[in-house]
């Protein structure tokens, strides 16, 4: 068959899913992504995008839709880029995330017959998110938009009344921050100009505590124009304990400031988690799915299988949560973080517990850990939860060197946790098993923990 052309109308029968969570067919054997495809539907999909190996489409029509598909909650459902598999029945979401790992281990990582358990899903599976970034634009129809990036489109935000990821006590701040903003006039920041304030609106909250922040981030100081805001916040909720400025006068579109301002309440909001209070700041990575952290960092513990007589190093520790755990059945702990913000809460958080053998220590991995080494500070186990790009050569070479005898790898990332993984192999580790554990229902994202032994 010759190439199908853009804008033809194909019927196809979807048989498996991307790693991004698109619906694969094929037409006598050319490859078609489609967006909101699930296996076992039958679509009629009209091509939008045609190369020499594959190609993509858009739905026209439904024709015979898969077993596996169900009403999607949301109203913003196939416009908004964050839950694109609120359409899959929660049982086919699992399956598919497991899958996804058994895959990239083995195509990715040559890492063929390993134990790879069930995957553990989440008992909440809408209002789990206990932080949500949303981004502040113009609109030709409103004054300015909240809300989320549309799919496959970053010129565009869509503005978001309700989340259905976060609780409702975040969704009435997010509709009050709106509110505020439009009333006062305040401009929203033009990538192109550098000129206008508003950029993004963070809120976060405290699960166990029940405290919530708000984080304006802005291009510049202004903190007479958003002090209102404070006092308005916590009138709406008692329960808002942090409301602050972070200024980004860069380019680069982050929700984190070079400098904060505090607007009113504290600079932080605290979280409990298994006996322990964590301090969180607005810059501080804390994971954003508290009760299903609590069943990943109790596997954490149970695999890291601790006597009270080792060393161990915990690798991107963020605010300290794994650390603060692992220290009360460790002799000492050594947490590795480049975030400041991030190793200052730690620090806090050590005090605070009344924790006293944990040493943090700010900077990347790939240089604090052969410093380390070179000053003789061995570890018996490492437990490393690295970002989405995984270990950098150099940061999984002085592992590697390091030689500990267990390492507790925790991913967000399927596709580097195999690379990785197949690297340390190679490096003198034999894999035991992997987890996966599903933090974030309706989306692609899969978690996964890792235990290898030294051979």
């Amino acid at each position: 068959m010759a190439r199908p052309k853009r804008g033809e109308i194909l019927s196809l029968t979807i048989d498996d899913l991307a790693f991004g969570g698109e619906g694969v067919g094929r037409a006598d054997g050319y490859v078609v992504f489609v967006p909101g495809g699930l296996p076992g539907d039958r679509l009629r999909v009209r091509l939008v995008q045609v190369r020499s190996r594959f190609g993509r489409g858009v739905i026209d029509a439904i024709e015979e839709p898969s077993p596996q598909r169900v009403p999607a909650p949301c109203p913003y459902f196939g416009r908004c880029g964050g839950c694109r598999l609120q359409h899959m029945a929660y049982p086919a979401q699992l399956a598919f995330k497991a899958k996804q790992v058994v895959d990239a281990l083995e195509r990715l990582g040559g890492l063929k017959g390993i134990e790879v358990r069930a995957i553990i899903g989440a008992p909440e599976t809408f209002g789990y998110r206990n932080k949500m970034e949303f981004t502040v634009a113009r609109s030709a129809k409103e004054p300015l938009v909240v809300g989320l990036h549309e799919a496959d489109r970053y010129d565009s935000v869509l503005d978001i009344d309700r989340c259905l990821l976060q609780s409702d006590r975040m969704n009435a701040l997010l509709g009050e921050s709106r509110a505020f903003f439009i009333e006062r006039g305040l401009t929203v920041y033009e990538q192109d100009s550098g000129e206008g304030l508003l950029r993004f609106l963070m809120l976060r909250e405290g699960t166990h505590t029940g405290e919530l922040m708000a984080n304006v981030v802005t291009s510049a100081p202004a903190a007479s124009e958003l002090a209102p805001l404070a006092p308005r916040l916590q009138a709406r909720d008692p329960g808002t304990t942090s409301v602050v400025m972070n200024v980004n006068p860069k380019k680069a579109s982050v929700a984190v400031g070079v400098e904060e301002h505090l607007l009113g309440g504290r600079d932080h909001i605290r979280e409990g988690m298994d006996g322990l209070t964590f301090q969180v700041s607005a810059s501080s990575f804390f994971q954003t799915n508290t009760r299903q952290a609590e069943r990943l960092f109790e596997l954490v513990l149970d695999s890291a299988g601790l006597t009270g007589a080792e060393t161990v190093y915990d690798l991107y520790s963020g605010t300290g949560a794994i650390s603060l755990l692992l220290a009360r059945r460790a002799r000492w702990v050594y947490g590795v973080e480049v975030t400041q913000a991030a190793v200052d809460d730690a620090r806090v958080n050590a005090a605070a517990n009344g924790i006293t053998n944990c040493t943090f220590v700010c900077g990347e991995v790939r240089f604090v850990l052969p410093s380390l080494i070179a000053k003789g500070v061995t570890a018996e186990v490492v437990v490393a939860d690295p970002p989405r790009a995984g270990f950098h050569p150099k940061a999984l070479h002085a592992l590697i060197t390091l030689g500990a005898r267990r390492i507790v790898y925790v991913s967000c990332n399927p596709t580097t946790l195999a690379r990785d993984l197949g690297e340390l192999v190679r490096g003198g580790y034999r894999l035991e098993w992997v987890q996966p554990v599903d933090m974030f229902p309706h989306t692609p994202h899969i978690e996964a923990v890792a235990r290898l032994e030294r051979v």
